[in-house]
């Protein structure tokens, strides 16, 4: 036989094309259609359905970026059309490439019941089927003119991205308002070839099933009439039918496909869009569900279910409903699908805290999962948080966009820095945003990794990023796909239902131990820097709020913030969402996430001071609380108490122009550059710096990366460095004993101040930077005198370990990396850390010695800002400030203990005298990182701990208060079934602690 297969292809392709499709709706007629553009922000529904609209025709612009406009169409079904099925085609002048990147709207009812979404993949609204003849028909629509920031040029610059800066041009054309006949038939019709043309163009040309596609396809085309589709679209459809039912074969692969709109809680857009978005796509699918019965729905993200109950409650009516039904699925678990890099510890709980609450309180259901499809990598102390909240599962598609090396599983448990181990999928389609395409659906089997353990794998399907969901096409070829010769089977399950069935038959797959690091996105952990301090200080603020509160309310009946710290800590939450921690977002987010973060700054202060104060009581006593979990000048972790000052800090000049630095414990050499050629551990006599080099040394890069402008650092980015030794001033700080230091480079300025606090060994460098450089990144440099082969990062409940050698792709591959409050690096006898207040990115690198002694400088540098263009142009333009300490002779225990000191600087106040903790632990190593309420009310203390030093431990804790018992819990305070109840001895409760092992008590008060 002659080859003729791409002969029959590529008319396959012209037909759908001009043909079939366009007879998809055979009849319209024109809608009449006014407008009323809302002046400012969006209204409310009643108003914008009583609004004083104005005549607009088809052809015609509108809506001025972030702009509102209420549609009203208007019309009458012809009588000729009774009894057929009849939709309104609304298109507000959709890029069909584009969902949920640009206009979009929410169709109501005359009454304001919602009907449906409209973005550009999904334009109709059914009028009836069979429509009546004569019939009326009025819609609403609100309409959003959000304008596309990333478009067919993407990451170029733009002012859209706020609506302070984006102008009036309206950004859209009305394109189509009809009432339009459908042909059902020719739309399966479209459907069928779709499936059948995608299948067959992924199986290998000599497989005779693909032939047998062809010829079928080929009978089908041969029956249809061009000139009238409609009319022979079924006895076409019939030439298809054996080849559709023809079932797969035993061991194709199990695709369970899960309804899925990924909605960014905020990132091309603000939160306040997000809010309408995600009504918009909870009303498409509970239509959705109702017209297709296999069909399930899964929705992440406590925060936007919470914003549709709000904002959307008659759409709100109808997910409750669905929910009951078991088919519209609560997933994650989570506040927000958050970053998991910078959160830290109490911030990472808190997200499985609050958003499976908000699932338990409002359906009754608990997720076994957590799900984080587009989350920007993975911490080592996740799983163990994932467990203590009690769930067993971990969902994420996003490693697969690594770009150096290629993640060895889809299916494996993940171990984290304890022990503990999740069950992990990564799908491997390789998209959280399936559309049931031929070519994805051959993907993930293709890419599988696990073949011959295991079969099943999980498909997220429906459009996402700005939302809009799965659509009918997409329902059509699942079921298509749900037994068909030459492609994985295809079913619509719940994400407990696919975990369940894949853990059943690969109950003991691979184990990966450690982070799971993403080989892009480095640059988030240092864009928008005012962001991350943001966070970091909000973290620090409740955490300090939380036990001065607990620790008054117990005393002296100071009302606990119930209500006040719930809200906060859920808008803490939201902020650390995978586009606003990292810094991805559009200016207007970070504009409104640095006002948000002020506010909760001035409220939490105002809490911790009434607190304080109720503590303190009336006196004349200089107090200092201490809310870090180690004591510190002889004031106690949790407590209040004189301060001890010992010792005393001298500055001295150097005949070069230099300044020495000394306090008994470290002597600091400053050149007249204002770096730092020296550093003296008194206690050793070790060296700090390395020969030749200097620290406090800026270094400032050039960085273009190749796209991902905000995401990205790409490694280059080091091949061109200018290290900022020239000074402008080198003097003594205002106190006297510090060193201020004043540089000028570009059209930016910084100035430092280093000090030796007395009786502290650390050196303290302060940093205040008023950044005016575009694509550039600049470093804070640290060369030290160390030879080692790896150095601690802190994480979520403890610290893991990353190499300083790149000996693989693997190791080279994490040439930016995140920490919390410390790194630390380690000789077996002595070592060193680096702690800040709010910086994350960092990297490490070693260098052998070719002149001296050839020995091993190992430095750190620390990330302070980036200068992206895309997608906020202006960002981390202004000043800001940053605290850094480097630390010689430290442990462990020092790195530790000084990362929670520079990050609760303590607090001063007058009173009656010394207040003893609520809670105290006898031990360094385990560290107390919540003390609180129970959320319940009922006036338990909670206290949540963990090892710290990577070691085993045994402690006592110390109850300041009577003790009537005392539960192991979850982080959701509930006590733990299968553990027994510690004794407690007179308010003595003894504790054991594998190495990072996390804990929390709930401690009854008698």
């Amino acid at each position: 036989m002659h080859d003729d297969r791409t002969l029959v292809e590529a008319r396959l392709r012209r037909v759908l094309d001009e043909r079939v499709r366009p007879a998809v709706y055979p009849e319209s007629v024109p809608l009449e259609v006014a407008v009323w553009h809302a002046p400012g922000e969006p209204v409310p529904v009643a108003e914008g359905l009583a609004a004083d609209v104005r005549p607009i025709t088809v052809g015609s612009r509108w809506g001025a970026p972030w702009g509102t406009s209420w549609f009203r169409v208007t019309g009458t079904v012809p009588e000729a059309w009774a009894g057929r099925t009849v939709e309104a085609i609304l298109d507000l002048g959709f890029d069909e490439n584009m969902p949920g990147f640009q206009c979009e709207g929410l169709v109501y009812h005359p009454d304001g019941t919602p009907v449906k979404g409209l973005n550009p993949r999904n334009q109709w609204v059914r009028i009836g089927a069979p429509v009546q003849g004569g019939e009326e028909v009025r819609l609403h629509v609100e309409a959003a003119s959000n304008p596309v920031i990333m478009d067919h040029r993407p990451f170029t610059p733009t002012p859209l991205g706020d609506l302070e800066t984006a102008g009036s041009d309206p950004q859209y054309t009305l394109t189509r308002m009809d009432l339009a006949v459908l042909d059902e038939t020719v739309w399966h019709l479209v459907t069928d070839l779709e499936v059948l043309g995608e299948l067959m163009a992924e199986l290998p040309v000599d497989s005779p099933r693909r032939w047998d596609i062809l010829r079928a396809v080929e009978r089908a085309l041969d029956a249809l009439d061009l000139q009238d589709v409609n009319g022979t679209a079924e006895r076409a459809r019939a030439r298809l039918a054996d080849v559709l039912a023809a079932p797969a074969v035993p061991s194709a692969h199990r695709i369970s496909a899960v309804g899925h709109a990924h909605i960014d809680s905020a990132w091309l857009w603000p939160l306040r869009e997000t809010v309408r978005k995600v009504a918009r796509t909870a009303a498409n699918m509970t239509a959705l569900l109702d017209d297709e019965p296999d069909f399930v729905f899964a929705m992440s993200q406590a925060q936007q279910w919470a914003w549709v109950k709000e904002h959307r409650p008659e759409v709100w009516a109808r997910v409750k409903k669905a929910v009951a039904d078991g088919r519209f699925v609560p997933a994650g678990g989570m506040w927000v699908e958050s970053d998991t890099n910078m959160p830290g510890s109490e911030a990472m709980a808190r997200q499985f805290v609050h958003g499976k609450r908000f699932f338990l309180d409002e359906f009754g259901v608990e997720n076994d999962e957590a799900w984080l499809p587009d989350t920007f990598g993975f911490a080592a102390g996740l799983p163990q948080i994932i467990k203590a909240a009690g769930s067993k599962y971990l969902l994420t598609q996003k490693i697969s966009w690594s770009r150096t090396n290629s993640f060895p599983h889809h299916t494996f448990r993940w171990e984290g820095i304890d022990g503990t181990r999740v069950f992990t999928h990564f799908p491997p389609v390789d998209t959280y945003n399936c559309s049931m395409r031929g070519a994805e659906i051959a993907h993930a089997v293709r890419n599988f990794k696990d073949k011959g353990a295991a079969r099943h794998s999980l498909a997220p399907t429906g459009w996402g990023d700005g939302g809009g969901g799965t659509t009918r096409e997409m329902v059509a070829k699942a079921a298509r796909l749900r037994d068909l010769e030459g492609s994985a089977t295809v079913t619509w399950e719940t994400p407990s239902a696919f975990f369940t069935k894949a853990e059943a038959e690969n109950p003991e797959p691979p184990v990966w131990v450690g982070e799971l690091y993403l080989e892009l996105h480095r640059a988030t952990l240092t864009s928008q820097a005012g962001t991350k301090q943001g966070n970091r200080r909000s973290e620090h603020l409740l955490r300090e709020a939380e036990l001065w509160a607990a620790t008054a309310a117990v005393r002296t009946g100071f009302p606990y913030p119930y209500a006040d710290l719930d809200r906060i800590w859920k808008t803490v939450l939201l902020h650390q969402f995978h586009d606003i921690l990292p810094g991805s977002s559009i200016a207007w987010v970070h504009r409104e996430a640095r006002a948000t973060y002020a506010r909760v700054a001035d409220e939490l202060n105002a809490v911790i001071d009434a607190a304080q104060r109720a503590l303190a009581g009336e006196g004349s006593v200089p107090l200092v609380f201490n809310a870090a979990p180690h004591p510190r000048a002889g004031v106690p972790a949790g407590g209040a108490r004189p301060a001890e000052v010992s010792g005393r800090t001298t500055r001295a000049e150097r005949p070069d122009g230099g300044h020495v630095l000394d306090n008994g414990l470290l002597r600091v050499g400053v050149d007249a550059r204002g770096l730092v050629g020296s550093v003296v551990d008194l206690a050793t006599g070790r060296e700090t710096i390395a020969p030749g080099r200097t620290g406090n040394l800026l270094q400032l890069h050039q960085d273009l990366p190749n796209m991902w402008d905000a995401w990205d650092v790409d490694e280059f980015y080091r091949n061109t460095v200018t290290d900022l030794t020239d000074a402008d001033e080198v003097t003594p700080g205002d106190d006297g004993v510090s060193v201020r230091i004043v540089r000028t480079f570009g059209d930016s300025r910084v100035t430092q101040v280093l000090s030796l606090p007395p009786g502290e060994k650390r050196l303290v460098v302060e940093t205040e930077v008023d950044w005016h450089e575009t694509e550039k990144f600049l470093k804070l440099a640290f060369p030290l005198d160390l030879h080692t082969d790896r150095y601690a990062s802190e994480t979520q409940f403890g610290h893991f370990f990353r190499p300083t050698h790149t000996n693989t792709s693997w190791e080279a591959a994490k040439f930016e990396a995140c920490n919390h409050r410390f790194v630390h690096l380690q000789e077996p006898d002595w070592g060193v850390a680096v702690v800040n207040d709010g910086t994350y990115g960092h990297d490490v690198t070693r260098t052998v010695r070719t002149d001296g002694d050839g020995g091993t400088t190992t430095t750190v540098r620390v990330s302070l800002l980036r200068a992206p263009r895309f997608p906020d142009p202006e960002t981390d333009q202004g000043v800001h400030r940053f605290r850094h300490a480097l630390v010689p002779g430290a442990s462990i225990k020092d790195a530790v203990r000084e990362g929670w000191r520079i990050n609760l600087p303590e607090r001063r106040l007058h009173g009656a005298g010394e207040m003893a903790p609520l809670v105290s632990v006898d031990r360094d190593s385990v560290v107390v990182t919540a003390v609180k309420l129970a959320d319940d009310g009922s006036g338990d203390v909670v206290v949540r701990f963990h090892e710290a030093h990577g070691a085993r431990a045994d402690a006592t804790l110390t109850a300041g208060f009577p003790v009537a018992g005392v539960d192991v819990t979850d982080l959701l305070e509930r006590p733990l079934a299968d553990t027994a109840p510690p004794a407690v001895d007179d308010g003595r409760i003894a504790v054991r602690l594998r190495p990072f092992e996390l804990r929390t008590l709930r401690l009854r008060r008698a």
